[in-house]
């Protein structure tokens, strides 16, 4: 994780100590399990639910045993002393503990990601509602198509971010599986009941079957959810660097009264906010495609993916984060220039409406071949700057069957007489925009 791009709360989740909070939870739990089962004596359980660690005596013990949970263990033995000590990680494996605490770290980072998400959807839901009559070119080919609305715009953002959201909320589900199996997942030395007792305190499932570990193809999942959410967050922040550039500037991101966009020319206003967003997208692809190199292994289980794992899961997770709260901060304080729109809507003569002109021609009776003809001449010499669309339509004798409807056919507003059934999909005209 690299502070610059990791939120405090994140971070937390996948610090030391909260890790170490973790396994000593799952360590007393199971102790608790075991004796219900009568395998370990109720009277070692206060000693044992007093147990404490101290991070730097784990890293030290650690440094010498080159095992990190024997050293935790070793650590909260001595915090507890004998015979109770005795008594932890009885039965279990490793992986019993590191995995079902990894669910837990998974699942929460999920949460915040999730929170981040529904705060970002309302402050583009609040964006669409506000623009929705706010009339702009639509660009196919990053070339000026058909009018649309600004808000139509941003309702198919708030649309992908409800999508982001429950592909994030279907992976924290898939991941809320622990397990106390141990040493090959067929419960030869660990109860089922103590990790069905486990589990359920945690709030988690257990895994129906098990190896040493809980299968990848549940975190390759998660990841790849992150990485699709990426994804819907760049494309996004890359429509604003679109709309940002000198030729369009039509939305701008927000930039500070002290803010400087280039060290050698003043007046450059880059959207740096959006372009960090888009360089971060690519580096959560390449977490998931590691993600997904981590299924395969070798039997019941190697270590190849745990290496790959403390580097990918809180950087995916930190990173997701991250770019969620950008991209609201961008968004929250989006310049929107709807003059600009308007007058980019008019270029070259309203060449936006060349589909209303061949239809009128069409329906006054021209096959539709020659009225394409006669369209496309008018409007390909007026992006040549030889005069204006509507201008050359005028002066074009083939075009007389429609010169009294023009004023109608350069009217945006027919062509737009369904863009509120969007709003109404996605229920944003109920929504209270305050």
């Amino acid at each position: 994780m690299i502070e610059r791009y990791a939120p405090p709360d994140i971070r937390e989740i996948w610090s030391d100590r909260r890790r170490f909070e973790l396994w000593l939870q799952i360590e007393v739990l199971a102790c608790e399990g075991w004796a219900a089962l009568g395998r370990v004596p109720e009277a070692a359980l206060p000693r044992i639910r007093q147990a404490r660690f101290d991070e730097e005596r784990i890293r030290q013990v650690e440094a010498e045993v080159g095992h990190d949970v024997v050293a935790f263990l070793t650590v909260v033995g001595e915090s507890i002393g004998q015979p109770e000590a005795r008594f932890l990680h009885l039965g279990l494996t490793s992986s019993d503990v590191t995995d079902t605490a990894l669910a837990l770290q998974l699942r929460e980072s999920a949460d915040a990601i999730l929170a981040r998400l529904r705060r970002l959807r309302r402050t583009a839901a609040e964006l669409a509602f506000h623009h929705r009559d706010t009339v702009m070119a639509g660009r196919t080919h990053g070339v000026a198509a058909e009018p649309i609305t600004f808000g139509f715009k941003v309702a198919g953002w708030v649309a992908e971010l409800d999508r982001a959201a429950a592909r994030v909320e279907a992976a924290r589900e898939e991941i809320s599986v622990g397990m106390l199996s141990g040493p090959v997942g067929t419960h030869s030395s660990v109860d089922p009941a103590v990790e069905v007792y486990v589990c359920s305190r945690l709030g988690l499932r257990p895994d129906p079957v098990s190896t040493q570990v809980i299968s990848r193809d549940r975190h390759a999942a998660y990841v790849n959810a992150l990485a699709v959410t990426a994804g819907s967050l760049e494309r996004i922040a890359l429509e604003i660097r679109h709309l940002q550039r000198s030729e369009v500037l039509e939305a701008l991101e927000p930039f500070g009264p002290g803010q400087k966009g280039s060290s050698a020319m003043p007046h450059k206003r880059n959207p740096v906010l959006s372009e960090r967003i888009c360089g971060l997208a690519r580096v959560v692809r390449g977490h998931a495609a590691a993600a997904l190199q981590d299924q395969a292994l070798w039997h019941e289980r190697d270590i190849s993916h745990s290496s790959t794992e403390r580097v990918v899961l809180p950087d995916a997770c930190c990173l997701v984060a991250f770019m969620a709260e950008e991209l609201d901060r961008v968004l929250a304080g989006l310049e929107v220039h709807p003059e600009r729109m308007a007058r980019n809507l008019e270029a070259a003569g309203g060449v936006v409406f060349s589909q209303s002109a061949l239809l009128a021609l069409v329906e006054a009776g021209m096959s539709r071949e020659e009225a394409y003809r006669v369209v496309q001449r008018a409007a390909l010499r007026a992006l040549a700057g030889d005069g204006g669309f509507r201008q050359n339509l005028e002066a074009d004798p083939a075009a007389a069957p429609i010169r009294g409807q023009l004023d109608a056919i350069f009217d945006a507003t027919p062509g737009l007489r369904h863009v509120q059934e969007a709003f109404r999909r996605l229920e944003l005209e109920t929504e209270a925009v305050t």
